[in-house]
């Protein structure tokens, strides 16, 4: 079993080094970080093409949804965005808010960050900042943001716990996010789950679904609301590299789900203050999240 430490580690060097990947390269793979497959050109990723504020030289291709369309970002807001990259969700977030706004984005790697200061330079963006650090750990002040944003990044975070409880702490009260991640419904075969390659290409890290909105809930925020869902396939060039024949059979025609989710929550107006409060925060939210179909917990 990989530590804390050592995985964070794995991902920090694996998104170093597709930074300089072109966006063809990592969208044909998991996440970008996985050999090429040959079936299909993406698996994950969503068409940002058509978006307004799209740049191009910021599209990695390392995206498992679109949370900037339904984070209901307005003119003069403060963003901020977790695993930005080389920018991408930031330029279409600074669209959203205008000159008037601020977005920050929050990267690992001082690759990503590199890419995406000289992408704002481009652009003549100067309410675009980007900031390297750990996203269990932001280095951002608190109640500070209107809006926090984030696509495909706390799948490979080793304690999504920390991270939720972080985004907690940086929205003002009232303030909320919206999240793209990839989550589970049933186990993945060990060999998928234990491989820390398959790890930085986001599917071995994520948790089981209903386990992610726990997390939510039980940080304090209210009104989750899953925006959107899809499945995800991974073909089988993919699993050959993991699993034997029988095993592809087995996976492929079970009731395993591997899905890309985005999620959108509220920091109530009235955070809680101690530890008690916060755990009947999380159980009234939790509650008021359930609801009846497959959007919902």
């Amino acid at each position: 079993m990989q530590t804390d430490a050592a995985l964070k580690q794995i991902v920090q060097e694996k998104y170093g080094a597709i930074a300089d990947q072109d966006k063809d390269q990592n969208a044909a793979s998991c996440c970008g970080a996985t050999p090429t497959s040959n079936k299909i050109y993406n698996i994950m990723m969503d068409d940002y093409s058509a978006v307004a504020g799209y740049n191009p030289d910021a599209d990695l291709g390392l995206g498992c949804g679109l949370p900037t369309a339904f984070a209901q970002i307005k003119t003069g807001d403060t963003v901020i965005d977790l695993g930005s990259g080389a920018g991408n969700d930031c330029f279409v977030a600074r669209h959203e808010t205008g000159p008037t706004g601020k977005v920050i984005g929050i990267d690992f790697t001082d690759q990503m960050i590199a890419k995406a200061r000289a992408n704002a330079d481009k652009l003549g963006l100067n309410n675009v900042e980007f900031r390297q650090g750990d996203i269990e750990k932001m280095p951002v002040t608190a109640s500070s943001a209107d809006v926090v944003i984030s696509n495909c990044v706390l799948n490979l975070v080793p304690n999504k716990r920390a991270v939720i409880s972080e985004i907690f702490r940086v929205l003002k009260p009232g303030a909320h996010f919206s999240i793209s991640d990839i989550v589970l419904v049933g186990e993945l075969p060990e060999a998928l789950r234990q491989d820390a390659t398959m790890y930085a290409g986001c599917v071995a890290g994520a948790v089981q679904k209903d386990e992610y909105l726990e997390i939510i809930a039980a940080a304090g925020f209210a009104s989750i609301q899953i925006q959107k869902e899809k499945p995800i396939e991974l073909p089988a060039d993919i699993l050959e590299k993991y699993l034997r024949p029988a095993e592809i059979r087995e996976f492929q025609t079970s009731r395993l789900g591997i899905f890309s989710i985005t999620v959108y929550a509220v920091k109530p107006l009235s955070a809680p203050h101690t530890e008690t409060d916060a755990v009947d925060s999380a159980e009234e939210a939790g509650a008021a999240s359930c609801c009846s179909g497959s959007s919902c917990c």
